[in-house]
């Protein structure tokens, strides 16, 4: 299964803030270490905020923290939230897709048993599963100590 760049930028922001929980990060410092478009991490911001995940400072001395501790962000409920409903093949669609075979194939089967199996490894860890190498993360991205 392919994520969006939506949940990797998610996953990327929620990692960044987790190297160091301490300290207000910005969008444009977060961009800058991973090489990717402020545009873009304004929305994933404004959505990992109203998730709760993050809290928003704004302002002189504003920016962005986690909104709770690493180990209470669930890696499965970040990618279920920001993936939404999982749609491997037409068939898993609210319609039930145009396929001519779905009334009769297993894949539907198949592919619904791989999600679940998914989701059941992304479940069982949290942020601060993905964040135990701060030092080492906090390099390789710049991080400045606060």
């Amino acid at each position: 299964m392919k994520l969006t760049a939506f949940t990797d930028y998610s996953l990327r922001v929620l990692i960044y803030l987790a190297t160091d929980t301490t300290r207000r990060a910005t969008i444009a410092e977060i961009a800058a270490s991973f090489d990717i478009s402020e545009n873009h991490l304004v929305k994933v911001v404004h959505f990992l905020g109203r998730q709760g995940w993050i809290e928003t400072v704004r302002g002189r001395g504003g920016g962005i923290l986690l909104a709770m501790p690493p180990e209470r962000v669930n890696v499965g409920k970040v990618v279920r939230d920001t993936e939404g409903a999982a749609l491997p093949a037409e068939c898993f669609s609210e319609d039930g897709g145009r396929c001519v075979i779905s009334g009769s194939c297993r894949l539907q089967g198949v592919l619904g048993e791989a999600v679940k199996a998914f989701y059941a490894v992304l479940d069982r860890h949290t942020l601060e599963d993905l964040s135990r190498n701060r030092q080492t993360l906090s390099k390789v991205l710049m991080i400045r100590a606060a």
